[in-house]
């Protein structure tokens, strides 16, 4: 993999810091759709995974939300807060796009061991109320939150579970200062918070 260049976006990865990785079979291993590296592998991801970042163990989901123009991001389905918890989106209402998607996400994460046969610790989101715009569905999603260094900025939709989505996410990072900022404006262009983001390592002296 030495000369050769790899196309992965921030959005298509999150890690917990100490080598487990998420990421979804649609982003990266659709053979048609949006194809980053053609001729790719599981494997060969996990290898440049292995190598690149150290990651030991890659979680594959399988497909990201409706409306996501990136097809397939994790950072709208699932994140780490830290080195052995996920928040995770669920969908409740079954006649939504969604509910079969997230199910299996879900169902994914919750078989899950971490390295040295840790269980992962999944808590769900809520997911707001679809969001269309022009007859298109946007990718409206609480797990696309910002995580600074002492706050986490959550975005919003005037939505009723904007309050239980900001809720869960104070009672599990209570260290934070957990603020909801208006994303209406910012789905329009297919992304919120963590989408215009991007992170900067921590360097330890």
């Amino acid at each position: 993999y030495k000369n050769k260049y790899i196309t992965l976006e921030g959005g298509a990865i999150d890690c917990n810091g100490k080598g487990v990785l998420i990421t979804t079979k649609e982003c990266l291993l659709d053979p048609d759709i949006q194809v980053r590296n053609a001729g790719y592998t599981k494997k060969d991801y996990e290898n440049v995974f292995r190598e690149v970042l150290g990651i030991r163990k890659t979680i594959w989901l399988d497909k990201g939300i409706v409306g996501d123009d990136t097809h397939g991001h994790v950072d709208d389905i699932c994140r780490f807060i830290n080195e052995d918890t996920v928040l995770v989106v669920e969908e409740k209402n079954k006649r939504d796009e969604n509910y079969s998607i997230l199910k299996t996400n879900l169902e994914i994460l919750e078989g899950e061991n971490l390295p040295e046969k840790r269980k992962l610790n999944v808590i769900k989101l809520p997911m707001p109320q679809p969001i269309i715009y022009q007859g298109i569905r946007l990718p409206a999603s609480y797990a696309n939150f910002l995580i600074l260094n002492n706050a986490i900025l959550v975005p919003t939709f005037n939505d009723p579970n904007d309050r239980k989505a900001l809720g869960i996410i104070s009672e599990v990072m209570s260290d934070y200062d957990i603020i909801g900022i208006h994303a209406l404006d910012l789905v329009w262009g297919f992304g919120t918070l963590h989408c215009l983001s991007h992170e900067i390592p921590q360097i330890n002296h």
